[in-house]
């Protein structure tokens, strides 16, 4: 296909792409659907759990072993649920202690595409990585969306591990991340949602700087608006947060609550599941806020609106965000925003005092000077609620990513038409790793 101004056929590959709350599935059902809107066609191929897609976009279902579901998480697959090569990879790296999926998917992926290269112009990956993902890019053109590094979630998680066999098992399970560098490090574009990210990806993945691009995450402002019929409840917070994924910072928003709480009545509602016996559950029974927190999930869009509406602020009180839609989603709706300055926030939200109230990560006593300075102050509410809006509006929106990314996939297909014959072209190993 020449690389002009026609609309293009994409296969968009997503490991994972849980629908209501997580940044993977969030991506994938807002970029398509904006791509779709710009008369691109789009075929999403996606394991467990499916994405919620616009009704103009096909879904090939190309299911795991689904070892990591709601009801049994971490459940061992029964003998006769395996049943090809990629089945055995993935049970195979789940009984070393590696999270299996995105190798196990990239495999999947390749199978699924290796007969059907007529049909597609172009691959979009989105932060899969997987070995399999070198073999697409060798039969089709190829991009690759890379959120942020996980090496960051795992120094994290390892440094708050409270023995050496936790910290152990942690760096066992994150080991595909050396797989995610490494394809990194031989792909010819890669998408990155910040500056810091792309940071963060060149020192911590060594992937050279000019393979990457920055396209910033959107927002559709229309759906996350303010609405002024819907009253403020006082003192209620609202946040996104996995219960006990340590990177999200939700324990330190607790802690904070329970020092608010001996000077106002303050509640919070968590977009996000709850765990059961987890660190979380344990530390709000800890702290006696039960009564104050609410968690929600498997809610539409609209109804998180609505919650936003509901809410004084609206915190982000993670250690680290590679961009955080959470909190433009909050901006959108007016809704003032306090955040950390952790990872890419900072370039997100805009200036503190301004667009956002602004604390340190890992902080519980700048966190709850952040809040005090915003439950006391109606007036510093409304003009950063606005504020924010304005910012997000501007910078933010689904629209501007898909044309933006489109930019990318063109500049993709242009270095395919110009690229020198070699590997990549005439390799015709069946191995998908290439190796």
């Amino acid at each position: 296909m020449a690389v002009d101004d026609r609309p293009l056929r994409l296969a968009y590959l997503s490991y994972r792409s849980k629908p209501t709350v997580g940044g993977q599935g969030i991506y994938t059902r807002h970029l398509t659907k904006a791509l779709v809107d710009l008369g691109h066609t789009i075929e999403v191929f996606s394991g467990q759990p499916y994405p919620v897609l616009d009704e103009r976009i096909a879904l090939t279902e190309l299911p795991s072993l689904d070892i990591f579901n709601d009801q049994y998480p971490g459940r061992f697959p029964a003998y006769w649920e395996i049943k090809s090569m990629a089945d055995i990879l993935e049970i195979a790296q789940f009984s070393t202690g590696t999270f299996p999926e995105p190798l196990a998917f990239s495999y999947r992926a390749y199978r699924a595409l290796k007969d059907r290269t007529a049909d597609f112009d172009l691959v979009h990956d989105n932060q899969c990585l997987g070995y399999g993902i070198l073999a697409i890019d060798r039969i089709l053109p190829t991009l690759i969306t890379l959120h942020h590094p996980i090496t960051v979630d795992r120094r994290l998680e390892v440094a708050a591990a409270p023995n050496w066999r936790k910290r152990l098992s942690i760096s066992r399970w994150y080991s595909f991340v050396k797989m995610q560098g490494r394809v990194a490090q031989r792909m010819p574009r890669i998408v990155v949602v910040s500056d810091n990210s792309i940071d963060d990806i060149h020192a911590d993945m060594n992937v050279d700087r000019d393979r990457m691009r920055l396209v910033h995450v959107g927002v559709d402002p229309d759906l996350f608006r303010p609405l002024p019929g819907v009253e403020r409840i006082p003192g209620r917070l609202i946040t996104t947060a996995s219960a006990d994924v340590e990177l999200k910072g939700l324990r330190f928003l607790l802690e904070a609550m329970a020092k608010i709480k001996t000077e106002q009545a303050v509640s919070l509602t968590v977009i996000g599941k709850a765990k059961k016996g987890g660190k979380a559950a344990e530390l709000i029974d800890s702290l006696d806020l039960a009564g104050d927190i609410e968690f929600v999930s498997g809610v539409t869009d609209e109804r998180i609106v609505e919650l936003y509406a509901q809410s004084e602020l609206a915190v982000v009180p993670s250690l680290y965000e590679g961009f955080s839609l959470p909190a433009v989603e909050a901006m959108a709706t007016a809704t003032p925003l306090v955040a950390t300055s952790g990872g890419a926030l900072p370039e997100v939200t805009g200036v503190d005092g301004e667009t956002v109230l602004r604390c340190e990560p890992g902080d519980t006593g700048s966190l709850v000077d952040a809040l005090r300075r915003g439950l006391s102050d109606p007036v510093l509410r409304a003009r950063i609620g606005g504020a924010g809006r304005e910012r997000v509006s501007r910078l933010y929106t689904w629209r501007q990513t898909a044309q933006n990314t489109v930019d990318q996939y063109r500049e993709v297909l242009a270095m395919r038409q110009t690229e020198t014959p070699g590997p990549r072209n005439l390799n015709t190993s069946t191995d998908p790793a290439g190796t």
